[in-house]
């Protein structure tokens, strides 16, 4: 399944990235909508889910997230919804880890 989360917030070390594998985190910007799949090995094997999906949270809840690899890179976003079957763009598609 994926996510879509509304950015709220985002620390300015995302727009310092250069590095090649890390260069994404350049593109965000709050108020965007970004999918996030939830795929193995991410997926608990109890329950099914990714840790930090907002599964029991409203839309009005602020999550908080991290970028693997630039640990600076961080903000917030909103649970916009749940698709049961990912229809991600390619641009501003993620995968929880």
């Amino acid at each position: 399944y994926c996510v879509e989360f509304r950015t709220e917030s985002l620390s300015h070390h995302c727009a310092l990235e250069n590095r090649p594998y890390t260069r994404w985190m350049q593109y965000l910007r709050e108020g965007h909508t970004v999918c996030v799949a939830c795929q193995p090995p991410a997926m608990k094997s109890d329950t099914h889910r990714c840790s930090g999906d907002g599964h029991n949270a409203d839309g009005g809840k602020i999550l908080h997230w991290e970028a693997i690899g630039n640990s600076q890179c961080q903000g917030t976003w909103k649970k916009i919804r749940q698709l049961e079957h990912c229809s991600c763009p390619l641009v501003h598609s993620f995968i929880f880890t």
